[in-house]
């Protein structure tokens, strides 16, 4: 029945913006398009924002002297509340198109709206020009919690009461399953920090997370048959960055491989050379 209702909401919206200016649209167009249509809690919800004009006038978004806005407006499906946006940061960068140009510009909804809590959501597209509002159509992602593999608890000597607390997460992306890194501080101070994507991971090895006294996080996972990703994170108690991923071998599989390396370059193993009746 939620369905039903989610569905005829999205139905009514899409009817509705294509009702309030058909005219408008043929000028200048507004389209949402996002990476992937689930994320986990966390995630900055990366998108393209792709803004066409074939209208005569110029369109100036984000500088000193412009009178036009670009934004994004995001619904919880279920019931289509609106919700509050969390930041005084522009959506995107700054740009201006003349007639007949377009641009395209990156922007990560969950930087501007809390969208932590699993549920289903609407994004919409707005341009503001000339008191005019162009909108684009709807696009609808889901936010998950992803599948706990393992956690680990970091504490800080400096910082009394403060802990951190680190989630492996997986999750399927685009067929492919995925292992995710997702942190949240307790006791002194409760702040959840940005969860990462490590990329694409192998069931059959389970990843592995260690910390170290220095801060340095790092997160070791299967790739491929004969490949790990080691991903290296530098963890303070007002900081959380992701320094760099690098590519490794299995030990056993590179072990392997090392042996039949110097085999090669040995030429192999000739025959011994010794006269036929000699069997020793």
């Amino acid at each position: 029945m939620k369905r039903l209702h989610a569905a005829a909401a999205l139905a009514a919206l899409c009817a509705a913006i294509a009702a309030a200016a058909p005219c408008a649209t043929s000028e200048i167009s507004v389209s949402l398009k996002l990476d992937a249509i689930d994320y986990v809690a966390g995630e900055r919800v990366r998108g393209v924002i792709d803004v066409r004009n074939t209208s005569p006038d110029n369109i100036s978004v984000g500088h000193a002297d412009s009178k036009d806005y670009l934004f994004v407006e995001v619904y919880k499906m279920a019931d289509m509340e609106e919700l509050e946006k969390t930041s005084r940061r522009a959506f995107t960068a700054r740009f201006r198109l003349k007639p007949n140009e377009g641009q395209k510009l990156e922007v990560h909804l969950a930087d501007h709206f809390g969208l932590r809590i699993p549920r289903r959501y609407l994004a919409r597209p707005v341009l503001v020009h000339r008191s005019i509002r162009y909108e684009g159509q709807p696009v609808a992602f889901d936010i998950v919690p992803g599948m706990t593999i393992s956690g680990a608890v970091q504490t800080f000597a400096n910082r009394d009461g403060l802990m951190r607390e680190f989630e492996l997460v997986h999750w399927s992306r685009r067929g492919t399953e995925h292992v995710f890194l997702a942190a949240r501080d307790t006791g002194a101070s409760s702040r959840a920090w940005e969860t990462r994507d490590l990329g694409p991971s192998m069931k059959i090895t389970k990843p592995i997370i260690s910390i170290m006294p220095s801060g340095k996080v790092t997160v070791l996972h299967r790739m491929g048959p004969d490949s790990f990703v080691r991903s290296e994170f530098w963890s303070m108690p007002d900081t959380l960055e992701f320094m760099l991923a690098e590519t490794v071998r299995d030990p056993e599989t590179a072990g392997q491989a090392r042996v039949q390396e110097l085999y090669d370059s040995a030429g192999g193993v000739k025959p011994v050379d010794r006269p036929w009746w000699k069997f020793w």
